[in-house]
């Protein structure tokens, strides 16, 4: 099964990550299938750079992102995730306000 992962380049207390598509049996650094981006966490703000049409056709071809590269993904390349501006509704027994429209109508 392929998987797409970062491998660790760079030196000791310096390093530099590439995104890369493994056979999941393969160790870390091992050699890979295709280099699909660079990782640059000791930069402000952190880098990441990817070529996006080659990830997009390797999860479509069944690679598997690890853990750290879907957190990557979506916080780098797809954006951050958008929080609601409107608070939820309440839920369960909680009770109107004396002059809201719903407590005038009860």
């Amino acid at each position: 099964m392929l998987a797409i992962r970062l491998s660790r380049t760079g030196s000791r207390k310096r390093p530099y990550f590439r995104l890369v598509v493994y056979d999941s049996r393969k160790a870390r650094d091992s050699r890979s299938v295709e280099i699909l981006g660079h990782y640059h966490p000791r930069s402000k703000p952190a880098v990441l750079e990817v070529n996006q049409e080659r990830i997009a056709y390797w999860l479509k071809a069944g690679a598997r992102p690890s853990d750290t590269v879907r957190t990557l993904l979506a916080g780098h390349v797809t954006g951050p995730v958008q929080r609601p501006s409107v608070a939820p509704p309440a839920v369960g027994g909680a009770a109107t306000a004396p002059g809201t429209p719903e407590a005038s109508e009860q």
